[in-house]
């Protein structure tokens, strides 16, 4: 973070947004395109020379294991953060970073053949080394998009909707090519003159590597050009210079202001975990519903299950930019930040309403599927759910923290993530270790239900508390003046979306 900002403009933002919006769409191609794979992955038996080969997991293990994952993944942010506004800079974390998940990526690639015995112990290594390479980028991409606007710009609430767009272009486009890695490429292959097993979902995880790579170049080659000075520097450090201008020391305590505001993260995390326990359903319990009770037959064309892990990128990319010219035209009408969350709860709890349905159909028979349009319903509505509480979220934090602890509050809020992805792995994992159909769809019945109506409860109150915590804001939510500047920004934000050029 630094005071000098780089200069020029696209479609009414910093042309850094772009660059950091793409690096952030590899990035997230890499890590959406191993998650589509990775509870498919541990619960595939394991089938010598076959395409195919898993690790044999059952599926509560599995989803325990990918709720702990995630969990760790949103959980290092908060150590990511730290080093990177007190030792690092946010720009050499994001390197750091990313070449570390790339590392792990193709750790998880590797052939079985190459490590007989070792498999699982190579497994853990490669996710370990995807969490720590996590922790040093994800909270520190989304700060820098923060720092490109000045504060009180309203752009920033559209900058991260766009930021969104890439991240969730990048998920997107990993459902389809990585299912086209895992049915195409589960052949022997010489490397090095030898023949060589690679395994369907091991060829899954080397597209996941390489789209991180893709990251990285494009990071180094245009940062400096794009982003000027905009995190080479700790943001404790650039803090310290300004209070040494101003007369002021580190040392001097939070304000009640600065206080309050932290006091409105803190208790919006704590519904953020509700909704991101329920929506993090989508990459294990879901998942595996998917695979085994759906009917994903289109004609003689069975659709690969991580088609539909795509869903919700292919959603907001089309609708984001639909939702944040919703909230502009509202103008001074446009609800507030914990409104917008009570509204994101409410529609996660009408996603799982389509998935009981899906149950419904069912009836507990094994040899009835159920159809494909249940989910599609499901997800719609999640993704409704999710442009409601998550750029806001992101936005919210960048607004509210104080610049000394920006990238650490950022981290703090992936936190909540965190404990939110635990929670959702092992709310996902009370399905069962299998055994009888019929079992797993009452489970699957009760934690569907369950989630819905704790969603419902708690949008309730945190509805009712949104007058509270806009106060504690203390005007860090201000309204727009003129219908000028409506539309200003209503342009800034969907210009890309419309090919408006200004």
């Amino acid at each position: 973070m630094s005071d000098a900002k780089p200069q020029g403009t696209l479609f009414g933002h910093p042309k850094g947004l772009f660059l950091l919006f793409t690096t952030e769409l590899w990035e997230r191609f890499s890590y959406y395109a191993m998650r589509a794979i990775l509870v498919l992955y541990l619960v595939d038996k394991v089938q010598n020379n076959e395409a195919g080969g898993g690790l044999g997991w059952s599926q509560a293990d599995a989803l325990s294991l990918y709720g702990t994952f995630t969990g760790l993944v949103y959980l290092t942010p908060l150590i990511g953060g730290w080093l990177a506004d007190n030792v690092l800079g946010q720009r050499k974390s994001i390197y750091i970073g990313g070449f570390l998940m790339a590392a792990g990526e193709f750790t998880l690639a590797a052939p079985h053949s190459w490590m007989p015995g070792l498999e699982t112990t190579m497994f853990y290594i490669g996710l370990g080394t995807l969490i720590l390479g996590n922790g040093l980028f994800k909270p520190n991409i989304s700060t820098m998009v923060g720092d490109l606007y000045p504060a009180g710009d309203h752009r920033r609430d559209g900058a991260f909707t766009i930021f969104y767009m890439g991240i969730n272009l990048g998920a997107a486009l990993s459902g389809f090519i990585v299912a086209w890695a895992y049915t195409s490429f589960g052949h022997e292959v010489v490397i090095g003159g030898e023949e060589v097993f690679i395994n369907n979902w091991q060829a899954g995880f080397f597209c996941a590597g390489v789209g991180m790579i893709l990251s990285l170049i494009i990071q180094f080659f245009f940062a400096q050009k794009l982003l000027g000075d905009i995190g080479t520097e700790p943001a404790a450090k650039v803090e310290q210079r300004n209070n040494a201008a101003k007369g002021k020391t580190r040392s001097e305590p939070l304000t009640k202001v600065e206080r309050d505001r932290i006091k409105v993260i803190m208790v919006m995390g704590l519904f953020t975990i509700i909704f991101w326990a329920g929506f993090e359903q989508a990459g294990g319990l879901m998942n595996l519903f998917t695979n085994n009770f759906t009917d994903r037959m289109i004609g003689s064309w069975e659709v690969p299950t991580t088609y539909f892990q795509s869903l919700n990128a292919i959603f907001i990319v089309v609708f984001a930019p639909v939702i944040a010219s919703i909230w502009i035209r509202l103008g001074k009408n446009e609800p507030n930040s914990p409104v917008k969350f009570a509204l994101g709860l409410f529609l996660l709890a009408i996603g799982f309403l389509f998935m009981m349905g899906a149950v419904f159909e069912m009836g507990g028979d094994a040899s009835v599927k159920s159809s494909m349009w249940w989910l599609v319903g499901a997800y719609f509505f999640h993704t409704m759910g999710e442009l409601c509480l998550s750029p806001i979220g992101l936005s919210m934090v960048t607004k509210l923290a104080p610049l000394r602890i920006a990238s650490l509050m950022m981290g703090a809020w992936f936190l909540f993530i965190a404990a939110a992805n635990k929670i959702g792995g092992l709310v996902g994992s009370l399905i069962g270790h299998g055994g009888e159909v019929e079992e797993q769809l009452a489970n699957a019945m009760a934690i569907f239900a369950g989630i819905g109506i704790t969603a419902v409860i708690s949008g309730i109150i945190l509805y009712l508390m949104s007058d509270k915590l806009v106060t504690w804001m203390h005007g860090a939510e201000g309204k727009h003046d003129t219908e000028e500047q409506i539309l200003e920004e209503e342009i800034a934000v969907t210009a890309e979306h419309e090919a408006i050029k200004r």
